[in-house]
């Protein structure tokens, strides 16, 4: 179901009780005289038929897809479950760990799973929504130097030149680093929703966007506010990516 989820697949429950099942099989190993090799071969054949069972079969890089988050998600929730049975279950001393009687109960892992599985999930789309708009960005100043950047595509920028409208991208004034020439020089007014004022902007010779490719009809707008976003030193107009 993480997986599911994770990956937006948006398959019926019936499917993924059946693809539980399957797992759930994989109990009969204790049971099983095999060595580390055939046990080995033996997950990844049940975990194999789980995805199948569950997400069907597109092509290859959709099943690998299904198999990499459904490892992905396992071992999260089988590296928490661990440290709390190791928690419940052993006492140290010093650098000792020593088994005290108690251990982890099936009312603990029943309660404890779905809350584990449901913070990672919920952490992992955080991410894929979020990072799925930051770029790498290099800028190409006329003087022949190059700005490495870490952008972040804002669907709130909608700065535009007034007179040739070009758009502009931000960037903090401290991470340009560079001798601004005044006939590079472009004063820009602009009106936001809780603001309005003159934006001093520059006209580079042209910028990269990683996965994007040039674009040269754009002015850097220098900011001298820091970009309170998390590893960010500029802020993409929405556009750079039409076209």
């Amino acid at each position: 179901m993480a997986t599911s989820i994770i990956l937006r697949r948006n398959i019926k429950i019936r499917k993924l009780l059946f693809g539980g099942l399957i797992g759930g099989l994989s109990i009969f190993i204790l049971f099983m005289k095999i060595n580390s090799l055939e046990l080995f071969l033996f997950k990844i054949i049940i975990s194999l038929l789980m995805v199948l069972i569950t997400f069907g079969f597109k092509d290859l890089r959709y099943t690998i897809k299904n198999m990499y988050y459904l490892y992905t998600v396992s071992i999260i929730l089988g590296g928490f479950l661990y440290f709390l049975n190791v928690q419940f279950s052993y006492k140290q001393e010093g650098l000792v760990f020593y088994h005290n009687g108690l251990s982890i109960n099936f009312i603990v892992l029943i309660i404890s799973s779905p809350i584990i599985i449901y913070t990672y999930v919920k952490q992992i789309l955080n991410l894929k929504n979020n990072y799925s708009n930051y770029y790498k960005v290099d800028i190409y100043l006329k003087d022949g130097t190059i700005k490495n950047f870490n952008a972040f595509l804002d669907t709130g920028n909608k700065l535009y030149d007034p007179y040739k409208k070009r758009p502009i991208i931000i960037v903090y004034e401290k991470d340009l680093k560079c001798k601004l020439e005044l006939e590079n020089i472009l004063m820009v007014p602009y009106d936001g929703v809780n603001s309005h004022g003159i934006l001093k902007c520059i006209v580079p010779d042209k910028i990269y966007i990683k996965g994007v490719g040039i674009k040269k009809n754009v002015l850097i707008g220098i900011s001298k506010e820091k970009i309170d976003i998390d590893g960010v030193n500029c802020i993409l107009h929405t556009k750079l990516l039409e076209g």
